[in-house]
């Protein structure tokens, strides 16, 4: 018979063998610590809030141009860094918007999509530069930028 103060009554799992020590059916999974992050490099954390103001801007801009396009002229033209001329275009950037502060959002976490993705979008940008000619100061910045992001790959998951 047994009594309340039994020790296999607190232990489902566990069965007595023959008056000896007690065995357990299963173990909890083995701890498996997380790796640690590297460090956010300083260049990464500036392109990420660069991005990030971008996106604000141009998200704005989409919705003062969804307002005007849709409500009128609501509200005045200088408000208005990227005019369009139908309601299509103020959606797409408006939504643009918002997925470069998703990008940007994604850099500062140090995620390996938003590295490719901004290395891809750095890439396209300096290459319709150079074939139409366009060998400026933001050709260099670009690739530069390039160069950078690829060399710091290694910081992101």
């Amino acid at each position: 018979m047994r009594g309340a103060d039994d020790p296999t009554d607190e232990l489902p799992t566990a069965r007595r063998v023959a008056s000896g020590p007690v065995e357990v059916g299963h173990l909890p999974a083995a701890w498996n610590p997380t790796p640690p992050r590297p460090p956010r490099p300083l260049g990464v954390a500036i392109l990420a809030v660069v991005i990030a103001l971008a996106g604000v801007i141009i998200l704005i801009s989409g919705i003062f141009s969804l307002v005007n396009v849709l409500a009128g002229p609501v509200l005045p033209p200088g408000l208005n860094l990227f005019p369009a001329a139908d309601p299509i275009g103020s959606g797409i950037l408006a939504l643009l918007g918002i997925v470069m502060l998703a990008v940007a959002n994604a850099l500062w976490d140090q995620e390996r999509w938003a590295l490719w993705t901004t290395i891809v979008g750095t890439f396209l940008t300096f290459t319709y530069l150079f074939f139409t000619e366009s060998l400026t100061v933001l050709f260099v910045v670009l690739l530069v930028l390039f160069v950078y992001l690829l060399s710091v790959r290694r910081y992101f998951y």
